[in-house]
């Protein structure tokens, strides 16, 4: 054995510093004194034997060697092919007998079962050097970036009931993604996991794509695909937590080397980030998929999980504290700018996106300047404030017209992405649709202004699957979407806005070409609370490309509503929500006018237009007579 494991590789592993582990850690079929064969080696320090069994010798036991002071144990097995079931046989201190799935396994039996399968990623043929050559050479902050959420199980099923491949959903859902104007899908978790119902979240197999939908090679067809096709594909990933099953990590050896306490909401156990064989398998398998399967970003799950000792405590006084007396965990934080750091050394491209709940600042700043280095963050103060607001009753909006506005007042303190995800669809919290409040005709219209206002906010978007067609019940995992909803004339003109909407974001680069400046947006009327009127302008690198904005979060129609704007010239309306073919009233709009010299909203011309109820309104210059003034 001590000829097939690279010393310095094992070295720089057991320090946290070896960032391709699943290279010499796992099963790799190769060639040894000329003969084929497979190697394994896995870590468990405190096991007093480590055997592999397998059904290639009736799963009987074949020895490993522990290899030194390193905590990996090692074998190779003559003859052995691919796609072999095997498991650990550790011995525990206590002298007790543990069955483990490999935790670097690429390939896991179908649940129930629960053994690895020896699988070799090499031999895919990717078609995609166009994308990647692509992603390569842009500013993504400076592109547009508009996410569809979905889960594989449910986007859509066969009428037996039963799944789709990875393979068949490439066929099925890329071209839909495609033409409804999103840029990127990402999935919730597609790694190995046992319980359908955690929806991917509580992983047993950290490098093993679910053999629910297909071999890991389907999966990369589907990638290749979707880049073939202008996609980007995001993965959820969940570096905080692991699920507690007998076959994966938890008291892998007999001890616990990966984790520590448990998780108190999702019964599940935290890693040990003061590990540094973790950093090696973490930072590892963020890489790993990557290098293997070309992804184009990662969605960190949890961070506020891993960034605060206290997080589920009901009693803070009963958590833990660091060294400092504080609540924040210090060698989370390590692992995590650690894990940008090398990330972005490698892929610069990357999308490396925190799912961060509370104010902890800096997220998305290097490391030089203190930050946790990730790229983007989930705008999820944004996400609370909206929904609260979308939830009242327009009379009532008045009231509480700080929601909309206080987001301003921190929308570049980070990089955000404005995310109405899959956890605001669930737990009796309804869907978005039926989150608003009025009756039928006036729920559609306050999801389009409440679609309207996430377009044209700073920040790039995402969308859970469903919500584009209006899906009135709550998420679930079991089914498939309400694809039947389209049989009807709201869902399906609803369908139409949200395409449409998308396409005019990716056509207007006034709307995502400065997502991340003050110079890219300027309020021209935040003060208007009696009337819930909101106007904004969204503004291109040249100045003279910007779209002025009109939403109007209440049911009353208003005729010569005067609006500033920042240059003469002829307007014209681009876009309005109210539309019949959108489901809208149809009410008759100003479609061109001329700006006077009439001073108004502090901006020094204005035009007169008509404003329909619950509406969402874009107007653009088509005539430039005068400078914007600086």
């Amino acid at each position: 054995m001590k000829n097939l494991i690279n010393k310095e590789a094992l070295y720089l592993y057991n320090r946290g510093r070896y960032y391709h582990s699943y290279n010499i850690l796992g099963a790799h079929r190769m060639k040894h004194n000329g003969k084929l064969g497979v190697r394994f080696t896995v870590w468990a320090p405190y096991a007093k034997m480590v055997s592999v069994v397998s059904e290639f010798n009736n799963w009987n036991e074949c020895v490993m060697e522990n290899l030194g002071d390193s905590g990996v144990w090692g074998c190779f097995i003559e003859g052995l092919d691919e796609e072999v079931k095997y498991k650990y046989k550790i011995l525990t201190q206590e002298n007790q007998y543990k069955y483990k799935a490999d935790p670097y396994s690429f390939f896991s039996e179908l649940r129930p079962q629960t053994a690895s399968i020896v699988y070799n990623l090499d031999h895919y043929k990717w078609h995609d050097a166009k994308w990647l050559e692509h992603r390569k050479n842009i500013n993504i902050f400076e592109r547009p970036i508009n996410i569809y959420e979905m889960h594989f199980g449910s986007w859509k099923r066969k009428k037996d009931g039963e799944i789709y491949t990875y393979r068949e959903l490439a066929d099925l859902v890329i071209g839909y993604v495609k033409e409804m104007g999103y840029t990127h899908i990402e999935l919730l978790p597609i790694m190995e996991h046992p319980f359908d119902g955690s929806w991917g979240y509580q992983i047993t197999g950290f490098y093993s794509t679910t053999s629910r939908y297909g071999t890991p090679k389907d999966f990369m067809y589907f990638v290749d695909q979707c880049h073939q096709s202008g996609i980007g594909v995001i993965l959820d990933w969940v570096p905080g937590h692991f699920c507690m099953d007998e076959h994966g990590l938890c008291e892998f050896d007999g001890e616990n080397i990966y984790g520590c306490i448990g998780h108190k909401h999702w019964g599940t156990m935290n890693f040990d980030f003061s590990k540094t064989e973790v950093h090696s398998y973490l930072i590892s398998n963020a890489v790993f998929w990557f290098d293997k399967f070309h992804v184009d970003g990662l969605r960190i799950d949890g961070v506020s999980s891993m960034l605060y000792l206290d997080y589920g405590y009901e009693d803070k006084n009963l958590a833990p504290r660091n060294k400092f007396g504080g609540n924040s965990n210090l060698d989370a934080i390590t692992f995590m700018k650690k894990l940008n750091e090398i990330i972005f050394k490698y892929y610069p491209f990357a999308l490396m996106i925190a799912e961060e709940s509370s104010s902890w600042p800096l997220v998305t700043k290097p490391q030089y300047m203190d930050g946790l280095g990730y790229n983007f963050k989930w705008d999820m103060g944004w996400m609370n404030d909206t929904l609260r607001y979308m939830q009242l009753d327009p009379f009532f909006r008045k009231y509480n017209h700080n929601l909309i506005t206080f987001s301003m007042s921190y929308a570049f303190a980070e990089n955000f992405i404005l995310s109405l995800s899959h956890d605001e669809v669930v737990h009796g919290k309804k869907s978005l649709v039926d989150k608003m409040p009025g009756d039928y005709w006036s729920k559609f219209a306050n999801y389009r202004v409440l679609i309207a206002y996430m377009i044209f906010h700073p920040g790039k978007k995402l969308l859970f699957m469903g919500s584009e067609i209006a899906q009135f019940i709550e998420w679930r995992e079991y089914s498939e979407l309400d694809w039947m909803l389209l049989e009807y004339d709201m869902h399906k003109k609803f369908q139409l806005y949200v395409k449409d909407i998308n396409h005019y974001y990716l056509n207007e680069n006034a709307l995502w070409e400065i997502d991340y400046d003050w110079s890219g947006f300027q309020w021209i009327d935040a003060d208007n609370r009696d009337q819930s009127i909101f106007i904004f302008k969204r503004v291109g690198k040249k100045g003279e490309d910007f779209n002025v904005i009109i939403l109007n979060f209440t049911p009353v129609y208003y005729k010569n509503f005067r609006l500033g704007v920042p240059a003469k010239g002829i307007y014209r309306t681009v876009f309005n929500s109210d539309e019949e073919k959108y489901g809208g009233s149809d009410t008759t709009i100003t479609k061109t006018m001329k700006a006077k010299e009439v001073a108004w909203h502090n901006q020094p011309y204005s035009v007169e237009l008509t404003v329909p109820p619950l509406s969402s309104l874009v107007i653009k210059l088509s005539k430039r007579k005068l400078a914007i003034p600086k």
